[in-house]
């Protein structure tokens, strides 16, 4: 049986589980493979760290940029993480040496994609990353492979585990965002800085490699609007579900004379299967042309799912069915993708303001200014003289009218603090 020698950058949680199922998973995997996948070198911060598999016939390289010039290793798993430094060289200098790469990094790929994409056209080689998104769920593969004779309409996704763990923790057990952040810390959910999951970065980045996929493009970091979850409050949660929605830290991508990226947390009908998927699950639902709503759900993270997708990428390339990465070859994917135009739509909005007599006219005027219909307003309680929450659904309105409301809101005297806004879908 012909021998693939593999290297693996980076020995996490993810990247200790792929060497731990190469050795003692390998006649499976040898199997499904066709060949045999030998592991011979890792690399990572600490080698005397105690790790779920055995380093000791394995080369270790204290310098994972020199696996890219090896001329044992064939195939490098590159899984230290970040856009830049180390974890690009190793992979740009792994293709131009025709080595075919293997990720799980979506903070490269967003940034980098397009630059890998051709350097692995170039070299004969190829770069594989399906577990840069959405964990075990073949999303990739789904969009490139599978659907490839179907144009997309749209993406949307709930792309990360740890905002959706939080929501879901908010709303069955009434506890605050900080309250849920801890827990989430405590139990590995989150990290100790949680910035990248909670405003939105990590799903932004996941967002901008399905976008590149499905709608054959560049992958565009520039062309986003990206907001998280930490303005969400219980209220919200409470309110969302008495009139039907729940929260979702929602992923939309659309190309229709422009692209459209938005991340943000949204109020979803509980009729839409996704407002139903719930913890650390993530789904991403597609709008196909042909073959209509497609959806897909499963765990976005972890050892066990990240690493699954890992190893199925390992396969694919040892087989030779590795396709190009984004679907295209490069020189066709579109480089000068214009803004698109957001879509009409309705809107939830929380304002906190002093419950007296005349703050809600004067809430009230600034939607009329602006003929902005008002669907609902709601308030619960009588608190004189104090904060109350007042919340207030729209009928359906184009963006920039919304922004202009918005404005006027967060200046207005009426409130006591920065108003909260969520589409409703």
């Amino acid at each position: 049986m012909e021998i693939v020698n593999i290297g693996i950058a980076g020995l996490g949680t993810v990247g200790s589980e792929v060497a731990k199922q190469l050795q003692l998973n390998s006649e499976f995997l040898n199997k499904k493979a066709g060949k045999k996948l030998n592991l011979v070198a890792v690399s990572a911060n600490n080698k005397n760290k105690v790790r779920n598999f055995d380093i000791s016939n394995l080369k270790w390289f204290p310098d994972a940029e020199k696996m890219a010039n090896s001329k044992e290793i064939s195939l490098v798993i590159e899984l230290i993480g970040g856009s830049d430094g180390v974890a690009l060289d190793l992979c740009k200098n792994s293709l131009i040496n025709g080595k075919s790469v293997v990720t799980a990094n979506k903070a490269m790929m967003s940034k980098h994609g397009y630059e890998l994409a051709k350097l692995s056209e170039t070299n004969n080689c190829s770069i594989a990353f399906e577990a840069s998104v959405a964990g075990c769920i073949p999303i990739i593969k789904s969009l490139r492979d599978a659907l490839s004779g179907s144009s997309v309409n749209s993406i949307s996704g709930i792309l990360n585990g740890t905002c959706n763990y939080i929501l879901t923790e908010m709303r069955e057990k009434g506890v605050s965002f900080n309250e849920v952040l801890k827990d989430a810390q405590a139990k590995g959910y989150a990290e100790a800085d949680p910035s990248f999951d909670v405003d939105g970065i990590d799903a932004a980045q996941k967002l901008t490699i399905l976008s590149a996929i499905a709608f054959g493009i560049a992958p565009d970091l520039n062309n986003l609007s990206v907001s998280g979850i930490r303005d969400v409050d219980v209220t919200d949660i409470l309110f969302a579900e008495e009139l039907g929605y729940r929260i979702k830290l929602l992923a939309f991508s659309k190309f229709d004379n422009g692209l459209v990226q938005e991340v943000s947390p949204c109020m979803i009908s509980l009729d839409r299967q996704i407002s139903n998927v719930e913890g650390v699950l993530n789904a991403v639902e597609l709008d196909t042309e042909l073959a209509g709503p497609v959806m897909l759900t499963g765990y976005g993270a972890g050892a066990e799912p990240t690493a699954t997708a890992v190893l199925s990428d390992i396969i694919s390339i040892v087989q030779g069915k590795q396709p190009n990465a984004f679907g295209p070859k490069t020189n066709e994917l579109n480089l000068n993708v214009k803004h698109g135009e957001k879509e009409s739509n309705r809107y939830y909005m929380r304002l906190n303001v002093i419950d007296k007599s005349g703050v809600l006219a004067g809430v009230t005027e600034i939607f009329r200014k602006y003929a902005l219909s008002i669907e609902s307003l709601l308030q619960r309680g009588r608190n004189p003289n104090e904060e109350v929450p007042v919340v207030i659904t729209t009928h359906e309105t184009d963006y920039d009218t919304l922004q202009s409301v918005m404005k006027d809101l967060t200046n207005s005297k009426e409130l006591i603090s920065k108003p909260v806004c969520m589409k409703i879908i």
